[in-house]
């Protein structure tokens, strides 16, 4: 993967944690840019962006303190997903990784060509978010 795509991917995830753009701004750059995914794992810190060749690139993500609970919890992370969606000001993406750790979230996966993102915990239930259209 070449530095200008891997300097795409970390954009995206800076923006997110800052709040400078997001979810479908960053998926749009992603895409454009030529991800088809990424996967966010709260156990090892990563965030790995996917290519339609196979190519990836693993970053690591911005601390979020906590653990994951035990217990995941797919109707927090449906709210948590809302709360993401609704545009309240006090949304940020660090706060809401904190409240996913919390539910359960061990982390998430997220697809464009599947239009959906899969939120998962320790034991492998999952919580399935598809795109609005």
């Amino acid at each position: 993967m070449d530095a200008e795509t891997v300097a795409v991917a970390q954009s995206c995830l800076d923006a997110a944690h800052d709040g400078t753009l997001g979810f479908p701004e960053i998926i749009g750059t992603l895409m454009e840019a030529g991800f088809e995914g990424y996967a966010v794992n709260y156990r090892t810190g990563a965030q790995t962006f996917y290519l339609p060749d196979g190519g990836s690139v693993a970053l690591p993500i911005h601390p979020c303190p906590g653990r994951v609970a035990a217990r995941f919890q797919p109707e927090e992370m449906e709210a948590l997903v809302r709360w993401a969606q609704s545009g309240d000001p006090a949304y940020s993406y660090r706060a809401f990784s904190e409240r996913a750790k919390r539910a359960g979230c061990a982390g998430y996966l997220v697809s464009f060509p599947g239009r959906r993102a899969v939120y998962f915990g320790r034991t492998g239930e999952t919580h399935v978010e598809l795109f609005p259209r």
